[in-house]
């Protein structure tokens, strides 16, 4: 196979091509900056929902609430087009995650504790399931089959 010179653009071409590109290049970062803002958008709608459908009942509904407006008022922005609108619907509903997160946290914590309180009022860390510090052993793992002798630490 040969490959010629014969169909490659003219330098003229090629000039005016690259002005073009420059002369487009503010026009595409922000058309890029659009899709990330809408992009990350999208995330957190869907992050926030599933939040909401596998853990909203673990909190109160004023909590619940209080992301799921900001959530609604995301997907109302993500049905327009300007950028600026989406981005502070965002960050509005990322504020709201956060302290939602929190109190769930919060309450899983308080659950974990209750569940870790056994009724005499003593913790159930020692119970059968616990293990002593005398059972732990460092050791070497030696390769029989390393004809220098090295060893490997674990």
């Amino acid at each position: 196979m040969t490959i010629t010179g014969q169909s490659s653009l003219a330098k003229d071409e090629v000039e005016r091509m690259v002005r073009d590109a420059e002369a487009h290049a503010e026009e595409d970062r922000q058309r890029r900056e659009e899709v990330e803002v809408r992009n990350s958008a999208d995330s957190l709608v869907h992050q926030t929902e599933k939040v909401l459908r596998e853990q909203g009942d673990s909190v109160s509904p004023d909590e619940r609430s209080a992301v799921e407006q900001p959530l609604s008022d995301l997907k109302q922005a993500l049905e327009g087009t300007d950028s600026a609108a989406i981005k502070q619907a965002t960050e509005t509903l990322m504020t709201a995650s956060q302290a939602f997160s929190q109190k769930l946290y919060e309450a899983a914590a308080r659950d974990a504790n209750a569940a870790g309180t056994s009724a005499s009022g003593q913790s159930s860390d020692a119970g059968a399931g616990a293990v002593d510090d005398d059972e732990i052993v460092d050791a070497e793992i030696v390769d029989d089959d390393d004809p220098a002798g090295n060893t490997t630490q674990q």
